[in-house]
């Protein structure tokens, strides 16, 4: 017996000794990428082993903007600063110069340490190897292909008469409690019918959530994003009981949203080899083009269709609702809009395409929204070898993040910029390069762009066509990182029908 544990706590001491040199190798090593990376700028390490992620942890704490944080860094230490998070360090670039050379070249990928982690969301896969996240230049290059056709404005225009119809119902619904009284949620109601559109347009789904179906999609679709969130910030989270009852409800969004993909991949499928006549939707398109490309692995499909379900619906929600937001405290933009609205659409029902393109001041409103209030405030690359930016060398092997959240709300590119003031994006107007990019920039900029923004115009236009609205009293500005950027408090307003028109 005395053998037995003898044995056991020599074996326990040569463990002990392995874990204390395999943790003092390790520090060896964080110790190398500090001497690596410390001649770039930065704010001070909260430690020494896990640099500044205390401080970011801190900032994100109730769904804060971790992004202010990255916006008073920038302005202490300049275009170039370091953040270090353990072993890994990234760089925080606010300088256009890095914008036009890392984001508008191929050359540069998305960062694979970030994007390769959305592959699976807690064991289940997730975004995959889609547009949005695939780091292979090459391969991603053949998925666009096939989608760019689906989303080219030309064929877009096709999907008018679906834009208005949804629309029209969230006005109807609308109308039932525009009585100066009633309290609605308008990001809520604006989730609704970007869902319904982007399931009709895409997917060719009936959801009706605007006309008050309940189905599972709205809180599949927020709860992954807010698992997203934690799982980019804590990977280890699963592990951690507190929040295996959240862990499984992720998991569980994420299979329902893949599973309803799969079933309409699959009939669509066997519908065009039936030779059946087809929904002239998205997934019609891309299945054709997929054809003509010699085809998609269904995997790919479902990790687009997901990206579809979230970059299609929640970021042009957000926009919508805080572009709503804004107009409640800004009646002179409010009241031009109108004219603008009175004179190009009148009284009509159905806005047509041609109409859109005359919304002028709309365009420069919406855009002033994306300066101030970008539902997807960044995006990150990848510098494979040293280079040179704003004359600091950056070693090679390391993440570079661009926030047009933090561009967008610096003096030096955008005077007074805290004003919510459209004029910056008149035609005429001055405007600073590579300082504002909401739907990312260069060959991997947002295949969703003319999409998302046809959408915003059409609803916008009719809200503002038929109501007045009001911010209930209790409402704040303040905005709220889920995964994305939205209002915090839901844009709760009070409604009355328009009277001047």
């Amino acid at each position: 017996m005395s053998l037995w544990l003898s044995w056991i706590s020599h074996f326990l001491l040569l463990l002990g000794i392995v874990a204390v040199c395999l943790f003092l190798a390790y520090c060896a090593y964080v110790h190398y990428i500090h001497l690596k990376y410390d001649h770039i700028p930065g704010p001070p390490r909260d430690s020494f082993l896990f640099g500044h992620v205390p401080s970011l942890n801190k900032a994100m704490a109730d769904h804060k903007v971790v992004h202010d944080l990255f916006l008073r860094w920038a302005e202490e230490y300049g275009p170039i600063y370091r953040l270090n998070l353990l072993h890994r360090v990234a760089i925080n670039a606010t300088s256009p110069e890095a914008v036009k050379e890392i984001m508008m070249s191929p050359n540069y990928p998305k960062d694979p340490y970030t994007y390769k982690r959305l592959f699976n969301l807690f064991g289940k896969r997730f975004m995959g190897i889609g547009l949005l996240t695939n780091p292979d230049h090459a391969h991603w290059y053949k998925q666009r292909r096939i989608m760019d056709p689906a989303f080219s404005h030309t064929y877009l225009i096709e999907m008018m008469d679906v834009f208005n119809e949804r629309a029209e119902q969230l006005m109807d619904q609308l109308e039932k409690k525009a009585d100066g009284k009633q309290t609605v949620s308008l990001y809520h109601s604006i989730n609704c019918v970007t869902l319904d559109v982007i399931t009709k347009v895409a997917f060719g789904l009936e959801l009706g959530l605007v006309e008050g179906n309940e189905t599972e999609f709205p809180s599949a679709i927020s709860t992954v994003l807010k698992g997203m969130l934690l799982y980019l910030h804590n990977p280890l989270s699963q592990y951690m009981p507190q929040h295996w009852a959240f862990v499984r409800k992720v998991q569980e969004s994420a299979d329902l949203l893949r599973k309803t993909g799969r079933e309409c991949i699959s009939k669509r499928k066997q519908a065009m080899l039936d030779g059946e006549e087809l929904p002239k939707d998205i997934m019609t398109k891309i299945l054709e083009c997929a054809v003509q490309e010699h085809g998609l692995d269904d995997e790919i499909m479902l990790d687009n269709f997901i990206t579809f379900f979230i970059a299609g619906q929640e970021t042009t929600a957000n926009q919508l609702s805080f572009t709503v937001m804004e107009l409640t405290r800004q009646p002179e933009i409010r009241q031009r809009l109108r004219e603008e609205i009175d004179e190009v659409i009148g009284v009509k029902r159905d806005v047509s395409c041609e109409d859109l393109s005359n919304l002028k001041y709309m365009t420069q409103v919406l855009k002033e929204s994306l300066r101030l209030y970008p539902p997807g405030p960044g995006t990150s690359r990848y510098i494979p070898k040293t280079t040179e930016i704003e004359n600091i060398k950056i070693p090679g092997g390391v993440s570079i993040l661009f926030n047009t959240y933090v561009m967008g709300r610096m003096a030096k590119f955008f005077p007074d910029p805290y004003k919510f003031d459209p004029e910056r994006f008149h035609p005429d107007a001055e405007k600073p390069h590579y300082c504002y990019f909401p739907f990312a920039l260069g060959p991997r900029s947002c295949l969703g762009q003319v999409f998302s923004q046809l959408e915003a115009k059409v609803v916008l236009s009719k809200l503002l066509q038929r109501f007045e609205f009001e911010l209930a009293p209790g409402q704040s500005f303040e905005i709220m990182d889920t995964g994305t950027l939205k209002p915090r408090d839901g844009v709760v307003c009070t409604l009355k029908p328009r009277t001047d028109s």
